[in-house]
């Protein structure tokens, strides 16, 4: 067969006329003058305008032919480049993917123009039936609206189909019979306590590193030693991504000592490496692996010899914030207590930053704009309110 490639219209000369032309799409666009500058310059703007417009004309208007699964590829193809920053993995192009699936199930061969809400309504009864979370349906909603909304932008789908998904309301508590979750909590530090010993070294340093300073578990997953100021007793962390850097926002996490014990053996590396790495993890639960072994090295196999030439997953360089979730879930098994995960440290240290200090205080620590979005994270100390109802009540 031949090869598959992605090159560009060609600009050639049309004999008859003398003129430059170049074909896209099926169609001859006529550039003038052979050779000359100015036929250059059209052959440029117009490759240009079709590059950017996913090899389309830019004045097709939307395609009538264009189905869901044309849509969704073109999208996905966008938003691989578009948030390719967000971690080393992407976690938000797989939350897309899981969002398209069931479109691309059910759909997928539908005109995109024809997608109408009681579809997309469709698809949501069907997260509904498969038990999941009603903030998680709206999310993965909004995503597919996403994708119609990306399609109009590139003149691929027509508005008055993005203007129809956009009427579907979310479902509210109460009135659907989706599963509700209870309010993130912060997790005690008595369980936090009975699974670091269950916890992979560097992981547990992770945590122990996060429940102090406050952070998100993205910024502890991309610390690297190059982003430490540690030119005074406290240091400071600025991360190279995070939550809100889009709006031009920027982020600065103070290192106190006790955090600073954790993380002082880790900053001993390239400044460009990440301090966490699930690689050096998995080499050190291997080590300890064979450190334990009972089994005479002349038996049984050396170290490294039952393992695959090209396995399908290996340890990357930086944990994402879902492999630090799994690793924490998995030792909370192990310990036998209620699995938490590494949002509700985030919550754990603005309780007792507020406890301790005030809600300003909490706002500043955790990079927040406003006191507002602070009262979500740090829980009011009730003790506060039984001392009042002590005295007055």
């Amino acid at each position: 067969m031949p090869k598959l490639v992605h090159a560009s219209p060609k600009y050639r000369k049309h004999r008859a006329s003398g003129q430059a032309v170049v074909t896209i799409n099926g169609r001859d666009f006529y550039l003038g003058p052979y050779g000359t500058k100015a036929s250059r310059r059209e052959y440029d703007r117009l490759i240009a305008e079709w590059l950017a417009n996913g090899r389309r004309l830019i004045d097709d208007g939307p395609d009538a032919d264009l189905t869901v699964v044309e849509l969704i590829a073109a999208y996905l193809r966008f938003a691989k480049a578009y948030y390719r920053h967000k971690s080393p993995r992407g976690t938000e192009v797989d939350d897309i993917i899981r969002a398209v699936r069931p479109l691309k199930e059910m759909y997928g061969e539908t005109a995109a123009k024809d997608f109408s809400p009681k579809r997309l309504k469709a698809i949501r009864q069907r997260w509904v039936d498969a038990g999941n979370a009603r903030a998680y349906i709206n999310k993965q909603a909004s995503r597919i609206i996403r994708v119609f909304r990306w399609g109009v932008e590139e003149e691929m789908v027509p508005a008055s189909t993005l203007h129809a998904l956009e009427a579907v309301a979310k479902l509210k508590r109460g009135h659907t019979a989706a599963r509700e979750t209870e309010p993130v909590r912060p997790v005690d530090d008595a369980t936090i306590e009975a699974t670091l010993p269950f916890l992979p070294e560097v992981v547990r340093d992770m945590v122990q590193f996060q429940r102090l300073t406050g952070c998100r578990p993205g910024e502890v997953c991309l610390l690297r030693p190059c982003d430490v100021d540690r030119s005074d007793d406290v240091w400071l962390y600025r991360p190279m991504q995070h939550k809100t850097e889009h709006h031009g926002k920027a982020r600065i996490i103070p290192i106190g000592p006790k955090a600073q014990d954790v993380l002082r053996k880790y900053l001993l590396r390239p400044a460009e490496l990440f301090c966490f790495s699930p690689k050096e993890s998995e080499a050190r639960r291997r080590f300890l692996e064979h450190q334990a072994r009972t089994t005479p090295m002349s038996c049984g196999n050396a170290p490294g010899t039952n393992r695959q030439s090209r396995p399908k997953r290996t340890a990357g360089d930086a944990y994402t914030t879902s492999s630090y979730r799994r690793a924490i879930h998995r030792a909370c098994e192990k310990a036998k207590v209620e699995k938490w995960g590494p949002n509700r440290l985030r919550h754990a240290a603005a309780t007792e930053i507020r406890r301790n200090f005030d809600i300003e205080a909490a706002r500043t620590v955790l990079g927040h704009s406003t006191s507002k979005v602070t009262e979500v994270y740090a829980e009011q100390d009730i003790r506060k309110a039984m001392e009042v109802a002590r005295q007055i009540g």
